[in-house]
């Protein structure tokens, strides 16, 4: 009887390797660019004191700081977007492209949906209409994903 599946082993030819150096970098990427608006948001960002927090030169950036951070993250979604990658290839792909698509219309909806007080919500608050963009990029990185689907 033929198998229908490919070999449960994770390092298996048809699968391919788990931790190439592609996805570690992407990983890398991702977190950097999460702990960056993170950072900004908690640490930098000037608050109800009018104040900002250190360093100088990242406060100086203002709300280019969440354009580096998300720039990253989205970044990191790219380079996953591989054959090399769990993300880019098999079923990966197609988490990949959906888990984007639904991030960018969860994001955008919540902007929609909250739009007359942003107050309590955190990043939305500073990002105002920039949430559309951010909700876009997600999509656009899932079309990156439906590209690589076989």
């Amino acid at each position: 009887m033929p198998k229908l599946w490919p070999s449960k082993d994770i390092l298996a030819p048809a699968r391919g390797p788990i931790f190439t150096i592609r996805f570690i970098v992407s990983l890398s990427l991702m977190i950097v660019g999460i702990a960056w608006i993170v950072y900004y948001y908690a640490a930098i960002r000037p608050g109800s004191d009018g104040k900002a927090g250190g360093p100088a030169f990242a406060a100086d950036w203002a709300h280019w700081n969440y354009m580096i951070g998300f720039g990253l993250f989205f970044l990191g979604l790219l380079v996953a977007a591989h054959p090399s990658t769990p993300l880019g290839r098999g079923r990966g792909v197609v988490v990949g492209m959906l888990g984007c698509f639904l991030l960018g219309l969860i994001w955008i909806c919540i902007f929609y949906i909250f739009s007359n007080d942003l107050s309590p919500i955190w990043v939305f608050n500073d990002l105002g209409q920039k949430n559309l963009v951010v909700g876009i990029a997600f999509m656009a990185v899932g079309f990156a994903y439906a590209t690589r689907w076989e």
